[in-house]
């Protein structure tokens, strides 16, 4: 299978499961590739050694038009030593790339030891709008490293009056914690253009639940935030719901809020962050999950009370695993509602269960269409293919006949 798209602009032996640990190994994959025509290079699932890496950076290094950058899970059943130095070759071959959009490192078990090759690249490669770092074992102090990069680039950019580019942080699974989460509020304040960020299962508390919300608040753009798995609220302590509350105003274009799983309520009161979604707060929200947080009928009763006044194009409502009675005539109000602007509701596990079935329905129906239009286009290029022949064959008969004079 040839690792070039058809265009020749995109490179990619994603998922091979291949092992590249010597300089020859990488040449083998690349010799012939130009690197200054490859716009995409897909590395996934593959290891990359340390001399692979190096040979892997002098081609990087040509790659004057990439836009796409993924290493995602690279190094698995690599050593730690050799983490860093595979890292930094490949970080440092990007430094320069002003073409560059995203550079993914997701799946990396990094830890807080192997963050320190990034730093050159997230401080001096100011070009980059979407960085994918999830599931790297960073931890708080790592994690903070990395924020501090990110803050030091947008004073960059600000000292040379640019605006940042950063527009996309997808940082989920790392164990970020309270130790770092100030640091990152104040990196993503400082650049100010975010438009998507997703920091799930982080185990980010109260406080720095509160100080995300003050940082990202400076993000007037922001349509996507995903914060599920993290903390709320502590000991009947409700500054983090509060600070968000006060946060939510901020993002006139959110569509899509993933709060589920954050003890958003601590004793079954309504929560503030969820009376100001049901006054319009953002009026675009298309999709709100709030599975697991403790919520009560009130709440049912007041989402009901104000879906088709104040939430016009949500479409997409998940309250699983909460504390509703069996019977609540809200949340079939709600359902109603939901269903008759074409939306879906999901309150129980078997609301969710008929959700996937949907979805695999879907996948299966777009992959019969899929390979029917295929099938009929390989007939009709077999009915030309015939209609050729047979116009060809004629021709022969016909010239068959012709005397010469």
């Amino acid at each position: 299978m040839s690792a070039i798209s058809s265009d020749g602009k995109t490179f990619s032996v994603d998922g091979r499961g291949a092992k590249y640990n010597s300089r020859e190994d990488i040449r083998s994959i690349l010799d012939g590739v130009d690197p200054a025509l490859i716009e995409e290079v897909h590395f996934g699932g593959n290891t990359i050694g340390v001399d692979a890496s190096l040979a892997l950076a002098e081609w990087l290094q040509k790659a004057s038009n990439i836009k796409i950058a993924d290493f995602a899970d690279v190094f698995t059943g690599r050593l730690i030593s050799e983490i860093p130095q595979a890292l930094t070759a490949i970080c440092d071959a990007l430094i320069d790339k002003t073409s560059l959009i995203e550079l993914n490192l997701s799946d990396n078990a990094f830890g807080g030891r192997s963050v320190d090759p990034m730093v050159p690249f997230l401080t001096k490669n100011r070009s980059f709008q979407v960085l994918k770092l999830n599931n790297n074992g960073l931890g708080p102090a790592g994690g903070q490293v990395l924020a501090n990069a990110l803050l030091d680039s947008a004073k960059l950019s600000k000292a040379e009056g640019k605006t940042s580019n950063l527009r996309t942080f997808i940082c989920g699974r790392n164990r970020l914690e309270d130790g770092s989460a100030s640091a990152w509020a104040e990196a993503f304040a400082a650049h100010g253009g975010l438009v998507e960020v997703r920091m799930p299962q982080n185990g980010i508390r109260m406080d720095g639940i509160t100080a995300l919300a003050g940082g990202l608040a400076k993000n007037r753009n922001l349509q996507y935030i995903d914060l599920q798995d993290n903390t709320f609220t502590f000991e009947g302590g409700l500054t983090g719901v509060k600070a968000w509350a006060n946060s939510l105003r901020a993002w006139p274009d959110l569509h899509t809020l993933n709060l589920s799983d954050c003890f958003l309520s601590a004793n079954g009161e309504v929560p503030e962050l969820v009376t100001v979604l049901a006054e319009g707060s953002n009026p675009k929200l298309h999709s709100l999950q709030l599975q697991n947080n403790n919520l009560e009928g009130e709440t049912s009763q007041l989402l009901a009370e104000n879906i088709m006044e104040n939430m016009r194009n949500l479409k997409y409502l998940e309250l699983q695993w909460n504390d509703f009675e069996e019977e609540d005539e809200h949340l079939s109000a709600l359902r109603v509602s939901m269903e008759q602007r074409g939306g879906k509701l999901s309150v129980t596990d078997e609301d969710e269960d008929e959700e996937e079935q949907e979805d695999a329905e879907e996948e299966a129906e777009a992959r019969a269409e899929k390979e029917a239009q295929l099938e009929m286009d390989l007939e009709e290029k077999a009915f030309q293919g015939k209609t050729e022949k047979y116009e060809a064959d004629e021709l022969a008969n016909l010239m068959s006949k012709v005397e010469l004079e």
